[in-house]
């Protein structure tokens, strides 16, 4: 008998990703590739591609108008932000009655950011098909005032990091 083999999942078991809160979500590139713009002078400079994934981004509250985007960067082979999750109004979701049983979870928000992006990154690339992101994606819920300003810093100085990141040849000192 072929056993089948189980995803890892790096979710708290039990814990309703539905629910309100505020989330910081991390997703990698594929193969950790550089394909959103450069860091030039300490600043993040989107290409198209870039400006893309902004764009899906702030789509996210459009298509799941409970929701809320608060701080987020886009580096140029990831992506930080914070969701937030409103409490829903049974009658906010185009004119049906919310079931508590179709609640979106904050996995839904993430894969519909990712499809989206890829979607229109290969459609303006002429690249059918073309994997953008990795499978996963990271998240950690937020627990407190002092946590979420905590994640807005962490956010807010990534790109100042960057320079730091030993992984890209370019930032290592010779």
């Amino acid at each position: 008998m072929i056993e089948k083999r189980q995803r890892k999942t790096v979710r708290l078991r039990e814990y309703d990703y539905s629910q309100p809160g505020e989330y910081f979500v991390t997703i990698c590139t594929k193969n950790h590739e550089c394909m959103f713009g450069s860091i030039i002078n300490g600043k993040m400079d989107l290409n198209e591609r870039g400006r893309i994934i902004d764009g899906c981004w702030k789509g996210i509250s459009e298509y799941f108008p409970y929701v809320g985007l608060d701080e987020y960067i886009i580096m140029p082979n990831h992506f930080h932000g914070i969701i937030i999750i409103n409490e829903i109004d049974i009658h906010c979701c185009r004119g049906e009655v919310a079931s508590p049983l179709r609640k979106p979870t904050l996995g839904n928000m993430t894969a519909y950011f990712k499809y989206q992006s890829t979607k229109l990154t290969n459609e303006s690339q002429v690249t059918p098909g073309a994997k953008v992101w990795q499978r996963n994606y990271f998240d950690r819920i937020i627990r407190g005032e002092k946590e979420l300003q905590n994640i807005r810093d962490y956010i807010s100085n990534n790109v100042l990091a960057w320079a730091f990141e030993t992984e890209h040849p370019e930032n290592i000192p010779l």
